[in-house]
């Protein structure tokens, strides 16, 4: 258990640093395409070779067919959304906002699973979205009495980052759970890769950037985004279970407002702490009121037993 805590608490927080690494490869020049797509191409690197290592080292894991691979690659393609449109939101708005923008995912998660099922949210949930949207109010300053000028492009990239990554929350616990957790990250990133890479040619592979500075934001991205989390959450959101999961990848947000304002210097009010705290508790009291539920409900069983 302790273990799988500690996994998926590195994996949030290696989420939570790269809009701070995105910002600082945009003050050295370098563009969204250039930033995206060295992120994918070192990843799907990384992971292939990964996944080759273990085929050579390793026992042999379940057989998959063809139409699955495919159909978990093409699913992959949702996380080159995120990527895309949460990399041009960190283009146009400060970090601080952004990572609140994306963390809208919650509310939406739950939207999309009323309409899917067809059942109202329940009261707990309600009041989860209101304490998600309130504090989200609060750390974006439009509660005090300091309103920054947002961009609203910006605004809107970050909300389709988050009916994005939703989007891939939804369909990605269903498939492919047969597979290692390698050859299931490989796959995904292979979807987002040819996406990615589709919409922005790999011009940086021979323009020279990657010799300007482009090659360690890169490596750092694809490290910290598209290789170390999906691993992480692998391994450690099974030994801890997806309530207790969520809970602890909230430290994503304090992690990335915490970078933004240390390392890149932004002004973050004690009314945005405020707003963040806010945020954390309500996805924290959400779960573990799913958490009780669900004990109550096997303890139940185990009575009828």
């Amino acid at each position: 258990m302790f273990k799988g805590i500690v996994l998926v608490f590195l994996g949030a927080c290696s989420f939570g640093v790269l809009s701070t690494f995105v910002k600082l490869a945009y003050k050295e020049g370098f563009t969204l395409g250039e930033v995206t797509g060295s992120q994918v191409f070192f990843g799907l690197v990384i992971l292939w070779v990964l996944v080759l290592l273990r085929q050579l080292f390793a026992a042999k894991s379940n057989s998959t067919t063809l139409k699955e691979k495919i159909k978990l690659a093409a699913m992959g393609t949702s996380t080159g959304l995120v990527s895309i449109f949460y990399y041009k939101c960190v283009q146009t708005v400060p970090a601080s906002i952004a990572i609140l923008l994306l963390m809208q995912f919650t509310w939406i998660s739950l939207l999309f699973d009323a309409i899917i099922h067809r059942k109202a949210p329940s009261k707990v949930q309600i009041g989860t979205v209101i304490l998600v949207l309130l504090g989200t109010a609060m750390a974006g300053r439009l509660l005090s009495g300091s309103i920054p000028d947002f961009n609203w492009a910006g605004i809107g990239y970050g909300f389709l980052a988050a009916f994005s990554y939703s989007f891939f929350l939804m369909i990605n616990g269903s498939y492919g759970n047969n597979m290692h957790p390698t050859t299931k990250s490989a796959l995904i990133l292979t979807g987002a890769g040819l996406l990615v890479l589709s919409i922005f040619p790999p011009d940086f592979l021979i323009n020279g950037a990657l010799t300007k500075g482009l090659l360690k934001w890169g490596l750092l991205l694809s490290l910290f985004g598209t290789v170390i989390p999906p691993l992480f959450y692998a391994y450690g959101i099974p030994r801890v279970g997806l309530g207790l999961g969520a809970i602890i990848s909230a430290a994503e947000l304090p992690v990335a407002v915490l970078m933004s304002s240390f390392v890149l210097q932004e002004e973050v009010l004690f009314v945005q702490w405020a707003g963040v705290v806010l945020i954390i508790a309500a996805i924290m009291l959400s779960n573990l009121h799913s958490l009780q539920h669900k004990r109550q409900m096997q303890a139940h069983v185990v009575e009828q037993q």
